[in-house]
This record gives C-alpha cells, structure tokens and sequence, in this order.
C-alpha cells in the first residue's frame, strides 16, 4: 500500500511546476520580443547587413554626346563614340591568378607579373587593361576564368582625323572632357550614368532575376552642333600650315567669324595634332587653342578701336584734321613712328590707319582728355576698352582655358600716360585673337558685340552681349577707312566687285624679364570681305616669321589676302550690287 502524499508535499510540487512554468513562458516571451525586433524593427538593418556580402554595385557608364558639324547644307559627325572593353579582375573569386595571368598575357600580350600581382591585390576590382576591342573582348570571357571579365564603355573617335583638334579638345582615359569644346561642355555632354546593384551568388556570379536587383538607366550625353564649316576650316587649316611655312613662322593662327551673328565658321591653329592619339603628344602646350587661350599684344590693329572710340565720342570726325609732330615726348619716353611716314605734316583722321601713325592714335587719347593725356583721357579710353570692346574678361566662347587678358587700370601705378599712349596703338595690354576679332566686328557691323561662339543657336538675341558699342554712322564711317587704306596702301588684297578692309599690325615680343626682343615681332591682320556689308571677319596672327619688313605686311596680311580668296571662290561671297 503506497503511503498518501501530504498537501505540504503537494503544495511544494505546485510550486515547483509553476517556476518551471513560468520561466519557460518568460523565455518564450523574451525569444517572440527579440524576434519581433529582429524582423519587424530592426528588418531593413540585418537585411542590408545579409546582403552585404552579396550585393555589387555597377556603374552603367552613359553614351557620350556626339558632335556635329556644317559641311555646306548638311552636318557631318566631327565626334563620334565607339565601343571598347576594360578587362577587370575580382581578386576575391580568381583561385590561380599565376594561370589566369598566363592565359590573359597570351590574348591581350602586357607583362604577366603585373597581372598576377593586380590579381592577388586587396580589392574587389582591379583594372588589367583598357580600350580593349569586342573581338579581343570576347576571347578573354571565352577564358571563362571566374573573377576575370570584361565591361563595355565608349571611346571617343574622330572620323575627321586632325581636324579641328583644339577647337573640339578630346576625352581622357578618366572619361573627362579636356581642352576644347569637350571641356567647356564636358556635363552637357557626358550625361548621367546608370546604376545597377546585383545580387551574386556564393561565385560572385550576378542573379539577374532577383527582386533585389535596382536598375537606373543611364542618360545619354547631348548632342552638340558646332557652327564651323568642315570644308572651311580644312582649307583654312591648309593654307595656315602652308603660309607658316612659307614666311618660317613656328606658330600662328586664323578665325573666320561672321559678323552678324558672332558665329566663328572656322578657326586653325599650328602645329596641331590628332586628338584620337592625344596619348602620344609629348608638347601639352599643343592642346591649347592659342587663339582664345594666349593674349598678346595685337600692335596697330588696336588703332581701329582708338579712333572709333574717338569718332564715337565725338571728340574726332572722320574729316578732322591736326598736325602730326612725327613724335610726343611723355615723361621720360618718346613715342614715335615708324620712318616711313613721312615725318611732322598736317594728317587727317582716315591717315592714321593709313599710315599706321602711333603719334596719331596718341592723339586720339588727348583728344579724349580734352586735348591733353590725362585722367579723363584714360578712364574713357579704358571703359571703351572694358565695357564697349570687352577686353580684359573672358568672351564666353564654348573653350577650356580662355584667357582674360589684361588691361592696366587708368588711375593706379606710375607713368599712366605713356602707359596708355602705348595702349592706343597695342602695346603694353595683352588681348587674345578671339577678342580683338569680337571687338573689330562690333565696329563694322552696326555697333553690335556678338557673344563670340562654337555652338549653333537659333536665338540670335540671346549672343548679344552689347548693342551701341559705336553708333550705325560711326560704323559706316569705319568702313570707308578701311576700304579706302585697303586701296591705297595694301593694294594687293583689292578685290574688284567686293568690299575688303582691314588693318595691319606688327607687335615686339615681350621678354620674359621685362622690355623688348629687339629683333622679334608677331604679325597681325584684321579685316573683313563681303558685298554691300561685311560677311567675313577675318583675324590673323603669325608668331616670328622669318621675313623682312613689318611682320604684319609681309606674313599677316598675306594669310589674309589666301583666306579671302578662299572664301570668296568657295563660300559664294556676295558682290557689291552697284
């Protein structure tokens, strides 16, 4: 017979069971507590951090915008894109980076240790080599070493070979645009890049259909159109390379610009060089385009601006008249002319273009002043320099690394007037080719500063930087000078039926350390053709030609004298209609 239990003994066993009980359930709690926040709290954190290992992220490079240009009626690709491969490696997954060294050197040649060495580095992308072609492309996936591929991008291409290289600069291997127009517009045109994260699986192999996949397509870069004209600058490009042979010239420069609108239609520099190999060029200076990126001091050119600033003002009339000293003594300096002009004699105002008289455009400043060199003279002459022909500031013109160019102040530092005097006939300021080309057709338009440009626009409104830069019947007053100059001291740019003007100008090159080469001097041309009103604007400059005279006479205005004749027997110049 079992012994009865006691209730002391009943109550004890009670008592144990609940403990037991109740810890279970409070460990229950405690797991269904740590599990609400692992999955509903805390789910998106464990969820990134599960993913971690196996999520990559790729970049879906955007197609670069192509750019265009005129080729008479119809626009022809200057830059085009072509697709190449950058073979990679993801260390991570490569198990014998010795053999897949030695497979990948067989293909695509290189030095293998190097690819060894890049395989077994602490990454998860390294980058064997680039601008590899699809054929190339293809053999090495056909490897089908895991941790090995190839991803495709875009390279640059210029089916116009040299052709306006540092008007269109070129694309680096960073996929930035330098120098040109690929730099100016390096944004607009390389467009936004797209963005894929892949789930992988434990080989690091993409799980394409995986919800987890995020894909942003990428947007392609905007198409440009430039306003040159590839026949032009072809012969342009020719002929400057020609011409700078001819007068042993190392350097030099040509714009074409159209007046009316500021659209330059060709523009050549040499030496020049292919920007689908910029890699080999061993002179970065060659990048440059001189004709927006080195100011120089343009010489007698500048004499145009000075007298339109003083016929604008009043101050002078294309009739006036004054006795020329040959020379002014301004402080300690002399300025002079040149021994041809014939000595002291009464001139007139269109003389001082056609003798190209320093003392004259000196005298333009005076009468600036009220008749004498002062501060009135030099703070009008320098808001006409400024604010009407805009030197000093970048034009804007769509080009990596414009120059500003310099212009002195009017009211600080010592000997301001002979400073100035030296300005009114180009010396002691540094102004770039597509500046004085701006400014110079601003005065023989109608007094209309066009914003000068590389890329087509339908709104002729919005280049207009500055209207009555001189007034219409300063303007015409201009032409007459020029033409007439044209006729009676550079008679070899006359062409019967069509209007040519123009100025020439010989500058000293400055020394590094101060003052002047006695013995070197750029020579410059600015001028113009057309029918009844000026179509082409025309600015040469030629660096240190090796010819006798005044360089701008016997090297610039000869450059000019080939690029008219080739407008006017290619590009259907307009007569004059009586």
């Amino acid at each position: 017979m079992r012994p009865r239990a006691t209730d002391t003994t009943i109550q004890f066993h009670t008592s144990r069971f609940r403990f037991w009980y109740g810890l279970l359930l409070i460990i229950f709690a405690v797991f269904l507590i740590r599990l609400f926040y692992i999955q509903i709290i805390q789910h998106d954190y464990y969820r990134s951090s599960a993913l971690a290992g196996q999520l990559k992220e790729y970049e879906i490079p955007a197609e670069r915008g192509v750019i265009v240009a005129h080729d008479g009626n119809q626009l022809v690709p200057i830059v085009l894109n072509e697709e190449v491969f950058t073979v990679f490696a993801d260390p991570k997954y490569i198990t014998d980076p010795r053999d897949a060294s030695d497979r990948l050197e067989q293909i695509i040649g290189g030095d293998r240790s190097k690819y060894e060495e890049l395989m077994e580095a602490d990454s998860r992308y390294s980058v064997l080599a680039k601008k590899v072609d699809k054929k190339t492309a293809k053999r090495i996936d056909d490897l089908d070493i895991k941790g090995l591929g190839t991803r495709a991008s875009s390279q640059r291409t210029y089916p116009q070979g040299a052709l306006g290289a540092q008007l269109l600069g070129f694309v680096d291997d960073e996929g930035k645009g330098k120098y040109g127009v690929e730099q100016f517009l390096d944004e607009q045109l390389r467009g936004k890049p797209g963005e894929i994260k892949a789930i992988t699986d434990a080989q690091g192999v993409p799980l394409v259909a995986n919800n987890d996949n995020v894909l942003l397509s990428p947007e392609q870069g905007k198409r440009v159109t430039l306003t040159i004209d590839i026949s032009m600058q072809r012969r342009l490009e020719d002929a400057l390379k020609t011409h700078l042979e001819e007068v042993r010239s190392p350097s030099g420069s040509v714009i074409v610009m159209d007046p009316k609108t500021g659209a330059v239609k060709a523009s050549a520099n040499f030496p020049t060089y292919n920007p689908g190999e910029f890699s080999k060029v061993e002179d970065a200076s060659v990048f440059n385009n001189s004709a927006v990126s080195e100011p120089m001091e343009v010489g007698s050119v500048m004499k145009t601006l000075t007298v339109a600033a003083g016929l604008n003002e009043g101050v002078i009339g294309p009739g006036t008249t004054y006795y020329d000293p040959s020379f002014f003594k301004i402080g300690d300096a002399t300025v002079r002319n040149v021994e041809e002009d014939g000595g002291a004699a009464t001139r007139s105002v269109p003389d001082i273009l056609r003798y190209s008289l320093n003392t004259g455009a000196t005298w333009v400043l005076m009468q600036l002043g009220g008749g004498e060199l002062n501060e009135q003279g030099r703070k009008k002459w320098h808001d006409y320099m400024v604010n009407h022909y805009q030197f000093g500031k970048p034009t804007g013109i769509e080009q990596g690394y414009e120059a500003d160019g310099f212009i002195p102040s009017p009211t600080e530092g010592f000997g301001l007037d002979i400073q100035y005097a030296n300005t009114t006939f180009g010396q002691g300021t540094s102004i770039t080719p597509i500046q004085m080309i701006s400014a110079f057709a601003s005065t023989i338009n109608g007094g209309t500063y066009y914003r000068p440009h590389l890329v087509d626009s339908d709104d002729k409104e919005s280049q207009i930087i500055r209207e009555n830069v001189v007034s219409p019947e300063v303007s015409t007053a201009l032409r007459d000078m020029h033409e007439n100059s044209v006729a009676q001291n550079y008679r070899t740019l006359k062409r019967e039926g069509y209007r040519v003007g123009g100025k020439t100008g010989t500058a000293e090159v400055p020394r590094p350390e101060g003052g002047y080469y006695d013995d070197r001097y750029n020579g410059t041309f600015v001028g113009y053709v057309g029918g009844d009103a000026p179509e082409y604007v025309i600015m040469v400059r030629v660096n240190v030609p090796k010819v006798g005279g005044y360089a701008g006479t016997t090297a610039a205005a000869p450059m000019f004298a080939k690029t008219i004749d080739m407008l006017i027997g290619n590009y259907a110049v307009n007569r004059i209609s009586n």
